[in-house]
């Protein structure tokens, strides 16, 4: 049954795809770090030539299956028009294509490409769009229930489960995402596929492909009544029963359509007839073509895990924070980044320009970061896309996840070894900010734990031998990890930080 088929494998492909966001352990990705590399757009950036010939090869087989059993936010939007649609006796009706949308969409897509404008890739591709729903809005929750579980798990004696913090990394992509969340959401609820065959330049790239299908889903005119139960239940709104007609360009190959024809009129098979008109063949070659599906409207899946989401989402984000305190004395206040004047880049993702050309701001690196080191930039040139600042933690030497995950290329796979040469920053100190200046004591932090031995300490007053010591930076050694800037105990402002570069360099 093809139906049960695609609702089975996208069941589990959205399921692995959403766990990868809202894992934070860096467990998952080991295992199932292939459903983000199989994703089109990040495929073809990443110049993955086995994931884009098997989704070329898949589409030009049996059509645009790929926006129904691996695309993420396709996948969403079938589970929430099947919601919004549940119980209604003719959902759906039919729709022209509308060509003045989708292609001038898809050629704003190859020109951002072309010109490096991750921005705006990043707002066209569905995968990217998914992915900062997921993590903006959907991690959170999961982060929250984690942490009502290693409460109880505390309880007991137990710690099997650890506290995470949940705090918005950047609000102007929290409210990128929440909008289209929102808007993808009201389209789905009300015409099904609306977005997904109106907008998205993935799925007008693919149709281009699947109008050459070798197998369609095909209405035989010597059998249709044209009762009009198919176009009624297609939420891509492709089928005209008027002509008996499919717009193959539309169509996702859902099988929802087969299974409610009770006069078998329409199945999916290879066909040459146009425009998905079966040619009439004899009973024998039809049987032996043709994949015929039967579905009842009672074993339709109940996924009704999305209600709420946004509310629940937004209230977790928004959670008093417990106030750090110094030994229950003093409160310490919580550090605020500089301004760099050259954002910083993780290892791995060569230059600021690199970032441009591949990144689409999926935020999986993000949110799969142990240390709360990246967070989507906020600036227009690089809206969305991941930087690094040291206010919660450093970019240790031994982490490599962000680059072992990344399936667009923005961000190249490394080692341990290369990390460890790769110069994405340097250090600069400020005098102003030193508690060796402003407060008269000894201190060190920075040169203590710094773990490519580029601070040294020398006398503030040469020429005094009781001199207190301050930190120099031997920038040529230097790889901008952070954690002088981190464990400075210099606040709200550190009294050294990093400076990033635009290329980076090997030390």
């Amino acid at each position: 049954m093809l139906r049960n088929v695609r609702i089975l494998i996208a069941a589990v492909m959205f399921a692995v795809v959403t766990m990868l966001f809202l894992d934070f352990t860096g467990t998952l990705d080991d295992w199932f770090g292939w459903a983000a590399k199989l994703q089109f757009l990040p495929a073809m950036l990443a110049l993955n030539a086995v994931a884009i010939i098997v989704v070329a090869v898949i589409t030009l087989i049996f059509g645009r299956i790929y926006c129904s059993v691996v695309c993420p936010l396709g996948i969403m939007q079938d589970i929430i028009a099947h919601i919004g649609k549940r119980g209604k006796r003719k959902p759906y009706s039919y729709s022209p294509e509308k060509k003045w949308l989708r292609y001038p969409l898809l050629l704003v897509l190859v020109v951002a490409i072309a010109l490096g404008l991750g921005s705006l890739t990043a707002l066209l591709d569905p995968y990217g769009s998914y992915g900062r729903i997921a993590q903006n809005l959907f991690q959170p929750i999961y982060i929250l229930a984690n942490n009502g579980l290693a409460w109880i798990a505390e309880q007991v004696g137990s710690y099997a489960f650890y506290e995470r913090d949940i705090w918005i990394r950047s609000s102007v992509t929290f409210a990128i995402a929440a909008v289209i969340f929102v808007v993808v959401a009201f389209l789905a609820w009300r015409n099904g596929r609306t977005y997904c065959n109106t907008v998205c330049p993935v799925g007008t790239l693919l149709s281009l492909l699947a109008r050459f299908s070798w197998f369609k889903i095909a209405i035989d005119e010597s059998k249709c009544v044209k009762c009009g139960r198919c176009a009624a239940n297609c939420k891509a709104a492709c089928i005209d029963i008027s002509s008996y007609s499919v717009d193959h360009s539309r169509c996702v190959t859902c099988g929802n359509c087969v299974g409610l024809c009770h006069k078998h009129a329409i199945s999916f098979r290879h066909t040459v007839g146009k425009d998905g008109v079966a040619v009439t063949p004899d009973r024998a070659a039809e049987q032996s073509n043709a994949v015929q599906l039967h579905t009842t409207p009672t074993g339709q899946s109940r996924r009704n895990f999305l209600a709420g989401t946004f509310s629940l989402a937004t209230a977790a984000v928004i959670a008093q924070e417990k106030k750090k305190v110094d030994g229950g004395l003093a409160v310490i206040k919580d550090k605020i980044a500089p301004e760099r004047h050259t954002p910083i880049t993780p290892p791995g993702s060569l230059s600021a320009d690199n970032m441009a050309h591949h990144c689409t701001g999926c935020q999986l690196c993000v949110a799969e970061c142990p240390n709360d080191v990246l967070r989507p930039s906020s600036s227009l040139d690089r809206l969305m896309q991941p930087v690094m600042s040291y206010e919660r933690g450093y970019c240790r030497p031994e982490c490599t996840r962000c680059s072992s995950l990344c399936p667009t290329g923005a961000i190249r796979p490394i080692d341990k070894a290369d990390k460890s040469s790769i110069q994405i920053g340097h250090a600069v100190w400020v005098k102003k900010n030193c508690v060796v200046v402003t407060d008269g004591v000894s201190c060190g932090n920075c040169a203590r734990h710094c773990p490519v031995g580029a601070i040294t300490m020398v006398k503030l007053d040469p020429n005094d031998e009781e001199s207190l010591m301050i930190p120099a930076v031997k920038t040529e050694r230097c790889i901008g990890c952070g954690a002088c800037e981190n464990l400075c105990p210099a606040r709200p402002y550190s009294a050294i930080y990093v400076e990033g570069h635009e290329a980076h360099r090997t030390v």
